[in-house]
């Protein structure tokens, strides 16, 4: 890490920070749900904000809120729910730091981590770049799973 680079910490959130997540959820989601003929309304988004709040973290840079990265593991992988990036935030290489974070935990446990990203959202190229390939697909969303030992980028040696 240089030193210009910023702090990046992760935090479980708080019922406090459901104001920030929805308003983070509606910007950084609204447009791909759209895009996909998904229910995009406030009820819609508020559901998925509070799906697995126990696994939800706030990314903050520097201190600040940025984002939020849901994940958590299952006996047979680890999952990775959501993450945004507040659009002030994005192409800075946040998303794939905190991302990071889950890739790690998965190697020290030698389980895959899987998620599904929405058909036309560019989050896809970050998860590829990642080592992420598509197994599967429906209407709206690529399946993507990571096999335990994709990247060298990510092992802890």
């Amino acid at each position: 890490m240089s030193a210009q680079e910023p702090s990046l910490t992760l935090r479980p959130a708080l019922a406090a920070d459901e104001p920030f997540l929805f308003d983070l959820r509606k910007a950084t989601m609204t447009e791909h749900l759209t895009r996909a003929g998904e229910p995009a309304d406030d009820a819609g988004h508020r559901a998925r904000l509070l799906h697995r709040y126990d696994a939800a973290q706030v990314i903050c840079i520097d201190g600040a809120p940025a984002g939020l990265l849901k994940a958590h593991r299952t006996e047979s992988e680890w999952v990775v729910v959501q993450l945004q990036i507040a659009p002030a935030h994005q192409g800075r290489g946040i998303g794939a730091r905190a991302l990071r974070t889950v890739l790690l935990a998965a190697q020290v446990d030698a389980l895959p981590v899987s998620l599904k990203v929405l058909k036309g959202n560019p989050a896809r190229r970050l998860y590829e770049r990642l080592g992420f390939e598509i197994v599967g697909e429906d209407e709206i969303q690529f399946h993507m799973r990571r096999a335990p030992s994709a990247s060298a980028e990510t092992q802890a040696e």
